[in-house]
């Protein structure tokens, strides 16, 4: 062992116990002895330790009312609770003081020695093991690259991609992050070339092989689960990547069982206007603004991109013939947020409640504009840190608690997925053109073929035209749209940030989860 651990142990039989602390000095480490609770308060106060090991049956101070002084003291040193009863009460009072591990005598000493190292030599035995585990699937992701030739071949391989981005940024030098970015800037690559290759052809209805698309997933993942006997809860946290969910979904689990989670293909473009108002409406954009054009607005329109979305819940609830009261609430503000957990009853009387939080997207636009922001989130892990972390203390979390409390299910799901922009793309347009980073529609677009996907009969794809020469293109992997004019000031203003419309595999291969209430 290369470092030699200080560790101090507290019993008042602790002459018994000599076989067990020759066999820690054999392992390297240094050990202070003491007989009673008092004692060891004094060598805590006076020296620092690495580990503690407190006899829970010690005559005068116990060891739990040495534990409290203790973690008065110095909070951060992880203390082994040690005792003969296997009392329950004991257990629960030591857990609840914070231990770090918990031993039952008799002892021995192998179990001794897994709990110094599982104590302190956890984050260099996860770091060793999870490098080693990544070099040896790393071949494995890179042949599933190259036969990847469907849309669950690709939800599984992004699964696989964000599965290793995690647990690689768990560990402390993160030395395979660059390795695994290479492979996911491949995988996103090769993405792009089948999206482009097969994206058409999903918008028949002959095709039988194709993902679940942005307009179908509410007849097919939320209907379903209505019941007359509870409400429904179908929550929308616009902008929510597949591995932010992941990290949020662990703080979930003292409350709910995942029965579903799957992931679905978020239509192009990869926006509000176009993604989330499919969703709600069961429509594909050239429907809603073919035979709603009372309600479709495009992208850039002042009256805004989303302000009508209850009205398309309505529609496609009434298209589909599901009866029963419905509610709809978005959530822009903290206290917005706050007024739906205190009007929580008055959901109960819905068979179904819609609920969109913008939080995350507000974040990655602020992320844009706000040099603090972008101080707060300077790389993909910060940026769910920072989602986590809103996720953790928001009015959201205190919702689905009381979703818990009263059994019913939850569907949480995102309209599109966000990528960070790195790679200026030219193109040229007129003043009518979109401004979006990620796709132009407009028409006389100018730009170098190559690193993006053409659409120029936009009816092709489901989408309509603002005039009949118009078409769409989308920029694809890590590439911005940038104009010639104030082209540097541009490039440097947007470069590094996150941004979605476009194709990638974290814009659109996106989460949806099913969660019912534990007991």
């Amino acid at each position: 062992m290369s470092q030699k651990f200080h560790i101090l142990w507290a019993d008042d039989e602790i002459d018994l116990l000599k076989p067990h602390i020759l066999f820690l000095q054999q392992k390297g480490c240094e050990i202070a002895t003491v007989n009673s609770g008092i004692d060891a308060i004094e060598e805590v106060e006076e020296k620092n330790f690495d580990v503690i090991f407190l006899d829970e049956m010690m005559p005068g101070m116990t060891g739990l009312e040495t534990l409290q002084h203790i973690k008065q003291l110095k909070p951060q040193i992880p203390v082994v609770m040690i005792t003969k009863s296997e009392e329950e009460h004991i257990m629960d009072d030591a857990i609840g003081g914070k231990i770090a591990d918990y031993l039952i005598k008799p002892l021995n000493p192998s179990q001794i020695w897994l709990s110094v190292k599982k104590i302190l030599q956890n984050r260099q035995l996860i770091e060793s093991k999870t490098t080693q585990s990544y070099q040896q699937e790393f071949m494995q992701i890179s042949l599933a690259l190259g036969d990847a030739n469907d849309h669950q071949d690709w939800a599984d391989l992004y699964r696989k991609l964000t599965f290793w981005e995690l647990q690689i940024d768990e560990t402390e030098s993160k030395n395979m992050q660059e390795v695994l970015e290479t492979q996911k800037a491949e995988a996103n690559s090769s993405f792009a070339r089948w999206v482009k290759d097969n994206y058409l052809d999903w918008m028949t209805e002959k095709n039988k092989d194709k993902p679940l698309l942005s307009h179908q997933v509410i007849r097919e993942k939320v209907f379903p689960h209505l019941n007359a006997s509870k409400p429904l809860f179908f929550i929308v946290i616009d902008n929510l990547r597949l591995d932010q969910w992941e990290e949020i979904e662990p703080l979930l689990s003292p409350y709910f069982t995942v029965e579903e989670k799957e992931t679905y293909f978020s239509i192009l473009p990869t926006t509000t206007a176009f993604a989330r108002n499919a969703l709600f409406s069961g429509m594909m954009p050239l429907d809603m603004a073919r035979f709603y054009p009372n309600l479709w607005e495009d992208e850039d329109t002042e009256e805004g991109k989303n302000n009508f979305e209850e009205d398309w819940i309505k529609i496609n609830l009434e298209k589909n013939r599901i009866a029963g009261k419905f509610s709809y609430h978005k959530i822009l503000q903290s206290h917005q947020g706050k007024a739906i957990v205190d009007q929580f009853h008055t959901m109960m009387q819905n068979s179904l409640n819609v609920l969109v939080y913008n939080f995350v997207d507000m974040v990655s636009h602020a992320r844009t504009d706000m040099k603090m922001i972008r101080e707060l989130a300077p790389d993909e892990s910060a940026y769910r840190s920072l989602t986590k972390s809103w996720f953790e203390h928001s009015s959201l979390f205190d919702l689905l608690k009381k979703i818990h409390h009263v059994g019913a299910e939850v569907i949480i799901t995102t309209d599109h997925g966000t990528k960070r922009v790195n790679k200026p793309y030219r193109i040229i347009g007129d003043k009518n053109v979109t401004t979006n980073l990620r796709y132009k529609q407009g028409k006389n677009l100018n730009f170098e073929p190559g690193k993006v996907f053409e659409i120029k009969k936009p009816e092709e794809a489901k989408l309509p035209k603002l005039n009949v020469s118009s078409s769409y293109v989308f920029a694809v992997e890590d590439y911005f749209f940038a104009y010639p004019n104030n082209y540097n000031y541009y490039v440097n203003y947007y470069k590094d940030t996150f941004q979605h419309g476009g194709i990638s595999l974290e814009e659109m291969i996106i989460p949806i989860v099913r969660l019912s209430p534990k007991s």
